[in-house]
């Protein structure tokens, strides 16, 4: 099977209005047919025999229009045949069980052809905001009609609690520029004739479909990928970029799966006795090391990137991809657009057999324009994930050397630049912020943990590399303590609009330190070489940080920026370097205005940064 790599672009049901023609890959068959159903709910339908083509693919034309039909193969493995969907498909039934015929076409929103995209140049001008489609409007409280759903991100001029804006306004307001959606593409956990269901979506059934729980109507092959297109369309022109989560390292069930209904085994990881290997914690893992495989995975973001227009993916469990692979990937996406980011998670959750030089973990995005998920900043900063260890920010100021390093891009570590590095502090995995705050410092008092939660966002925002930010961090999002809520209920997971209206000074704050981020390339150098050039750590006391960015970096208006981080229980009398400083950041404020102006030194008080400039 090695050898019959089918390099054609056509699998799956190519649809015109005289014919459609279908493709599969299965070099294992004795038999194939294609059967097509009516509609929907159809059971008696009608087969037609395949014909064996070149490269362990069977094809069939079939005549007339299709258009709407709903179709299935009928793989015949000798001892078995098994009626499965096509994991190429693009359209599906209620809850996936039949492909559909669609034409594209019919599915573009008014102006889909004329969008324009959000000027975007370099990995480390990104700002990414993480959010879940239901947990982002299904707060009854959000302001959004449509809650729970795609086009609630279409909703202008909504409003929660106290009449701070909510949605599209907010993430406008807040000033991100890519908001990183967890999956969307068509999961398994949840029926999509209900809609009291949540999970995050990390148990794939067919890629290269949007989720129905997310659409007005899942059982409209079309509704639910017109209303992704429409929510594409409406972040771009809002200046926001879309960002994908992308699980092509396991699928949700084996046996049943597409994948090995229609080639059994090829598409895992098995050992002699053909017993799936578990790298993925999840019960399976996808052996993208195979060359077909390998084409699903490379054909699939191909299509997202052309078909629904995203801006970027971040994959899942990377390391279990093979370096090659996320090579390809790379490369056909930059042929699309130079500007789709790809970043993802540089580990794996168990043992795989793929061989360590072909994993994909920290270091192998070297010179890629890849990026990985930068967790020793994020554990210096905040301690363990989901215990009692502190960081920097919460008491255990050893971990300064290591706040250094990753505040520099991590070039003196696993990165070559800093655009290869993603810093964060919290994502939808483990305790949110709050919480673990919550957990290593049960003794403070309010004010210090939301001290704690803004010095921490602070660093990740100040630092060289992608910032990433964990939705709902800048108003103090709380999941009550639950550290995996994979499927804990909407009173766990969802954006609680009434925070903004309690942490708004918080809010501001972040968005501040966006705005400085966005107006100033200095704390957006792309290369190694630009940060060894212009940044210098500085002499500061008992445990504080301070760097200069130095000499108009990145070609920065300003000549000079200080930053200095007191993670302290006091506060800390800092000298500065000679000149005249204007604050820009203090406990209290961000942005781009001055402040403050100040010689000599500075008292900076606890738990808490400044950052200001000279010319």
């Amino acid at each position: 099977m090695q050898n019959l790599l089918y390099d054609g672009s056509d699998l799956g049901n190519t649809y015109s209005i005289d014919s459609t023609k279908f493709r599969v890959w299965a070099p294992t068959a004795f038999d194939v047919k294609v059967k097509l159903y009516e509609w929907e709910m159809d059971t008696n339908g009608k087969e037609y025999h395949m014909e064996k083509d070149v490269q362990g693919t069977w094809a069939v034309e079939i005549k007339g229009d299709l258009k709407n039909k709903y179709y299935t193969y009928m793989i015949d493995h000798g001892e078995t045949i098994n009626e499965s969907v096509d994991p190429y498909v693009r359209a599906v039934s209620l809850n996936s069980t039949k492909g559909m015929i669609i034409d594209l076409e019919d599915t573009n929103p008014d102006g889909w052809e004329r969008l324009k995209k959000p000027e975007f140049k370099n990995y480390t001008d990104a700002i990414l905001y993480e959010m879940h489609v239901r947990d982002f409007s299904i707060y009854p409280q959000s302001g959004m009609k449509h809650k729970g759903k795609y086009l609630a991100f279409t909703e202008k001029g909504t409003k929660g609690p106290g009449d701070v804006k909510t949605g599209l306004d907010h993430l406008i307001e807040l000033g991100i520029t890519h908001v990183h959606l967890l999956p969307t593409y068509d999961f398994a956990s949840v029926d999509d004739n209900r809609d009291d269901q949540f999970n995050w979506g990390y148990d794939p059934r067919l890629y290269n479909v949007p989720q129905g729980t997310y659409s007005t109507d899942a059982g409209n092959g079309y509704t639910r990928i017109k209303e992704y297109k429409e929510m594409v369309k409406a972040l771009n022109e809002s200046g926001i970029r879309v960002v994908v989560d992308v699980v092509y390292n396991h699928t949700f069930t084996v046996g049943d799966s597409p994948f090995d209904l229609i080639v059994p085994k090829y598409y895992y990881r098995t050992d002699e006795q053909g017993n799936y290997y578990n790298g993925s914690g999840c019960g399976n893992e996808v052996a993208s090391e195979m060359p077909m495989v390998r084409k699903f995975i490379v054909d699939s973001v191909k299509y997202w990137a052309t078909e629904y227009k995203v801006d970027g993916f971040r994959f899942d469990l990377m390391a279990l991809h093979d370096v090659e692979t996320m090579r390809q990937v790379k490369e056909a996406l930059y042929e699309i657009d130079p500007a789709i980011i790809i970043y993802g998670e540089p580990w794996q959750a168990g043992g795989s057999p793929l061989s360590q030089e072909q994993q994909f973990t920290k270091g192998k995005q070297r010179g890629l324009g890849i990026a990985v998920f930068n967790d020793n900043i994020r554990n210096a900063i905040k301690g363990d994930t989901n215990g009692e260890i502190k960081g920097y920010v919460t008491g255990l100021t050893t971990e300064k050397e290591e706040i250094i390093k990753g505040v520099m891009g991590s070039i003196d570590d696993f990165a070559q630049n800093p655009n290869e590095s993603v810093a964060y502090v919290s994502a939808h995995d483990d305790l949110a912020l709050w919480d673990k705050i919550e957990k290593s410092n049960p003794n403070e008092s309010e004010q210090d943990k939301i001290r704690m939660n803004l010095l921490s966002n602070s660093i990740v925002l100040t630092s060289q590399g992608i910032p990433f930010l964990h939705g709902g961090v800048e108003f103090m999002r709380t999941k009550y303590g639950v550290h995996n809520s994979y499927q804990s209920p909407d009173n766990i997971n969802q954006i609680e609009w009434s925070r903004k209206v309690t942490y708004y000074n918080e809010f501001l704050f972040i968005a501040g330190l966006i705005k400085l981020r966005k107006a100033h390339p200095a704390f957006r150098m792309p290369t190694g070489e630009l940060v060894r050039k212009h940044m210098e750590i500085l002499e500061s006391p008992a445990d504080t940080i301070m760097f200069q960015i130095k000499n108009h970096a990145n070609g920065d208006s300003w000549k000079d920026v200080v930053v200095i981080y007191n993670p302290n229980k006091n506060d800390v009398m800092v000298q500065l370097p000679k000149d005249e400083w204007n604050i820009v950041v203090n406990d209290s404020k961000a942005g781009i205005e001055i402040l403050d102006r100040v010689t000599g030194s500075v008292m900076v008080p606890k738990v808490s940064m400044m950052v200001m400039y000279k010319n």
